[in-house]
């Protein structure tokens, strides 16, 4: 149980907004929009037998942000090669907050056993104290029915408004900053 894989996407894309103009490709795009929908791969956990509250499980390891700082160290080793170090750096800090966003996601689901945010430290799975998006199922059969239009249409509001709003701020202190200049 989860957001969609549309909402991970959609906030995990958005945060090339917060990264250098230099920067902002398509492949950086579609690369933090990659890693935020990477941590539900776990859900192959439960055709392997892997119990939903191991720490293995469904929002276990890979939901945790220990998990986000080894994508985050990872990622821009594949996907930047060229760029210096500085820049690596940095763009890791994009992919490892576009991982991380997941959890964060989850976490406000109205779903679930709670995210698992500091395993391998600890197993305790946590919820934030007001969750007000829907769970989506699993079962893609179920996911474009009359429940999973609703679970959309929530997103929208509470996930879509919300990266809009944000990005609209982003765009509009560009140009008073630039209009500054």
């Amino acid at each position: 149980m989860m957001p969609t894989v549309f909402a991970h996407a959609l906030v995990g894309g958005a945060l090339a907004a917060f990264l250098p103009a230099s920067q902002r490709s398509r492949r950086l795009i579609v690369g933090l929009a990659a890693v935020a929908m990477l941590p539900d791969a776990d859900v192959v956990g439960f055709w392997l037998g892997v119990p939903y509250d191991h720490p293995l499980g469904h929002r276990g390891f890979s939901h945790s942000l220990c998990f986000a700082l080894l994508v985050g160290c990872i990622a821009p080793l594949l996907l930047h090669r060229g760029e210096a170090v500085r820049m690596r750096v940095l763009l890791g800090c994009g992919y490892a907050a576009a991982t991380a966003s997941h959890g964060a996601l989850d976490a406000f689901t109205n779903g679930g056993l709670g995210v698992g945010f500091w395993i391998p430290f600890s197993d305790e799975r946590l919820f934030a104290p007001f969750r007000p998006i829907m769970t989506s199922s699993i079962d893609p059969a179920h996911a474009f029915g009359a429940r999973g239009m609703r679970v959309l249409a929530n997103e929208a509001l509470w996930i879509g408004l919300p990266v809009a709003s944000a990005l609209g701020l982003v765009n509009l202190g560009r140009v008073i900053s630039a209009r500054v200049r």
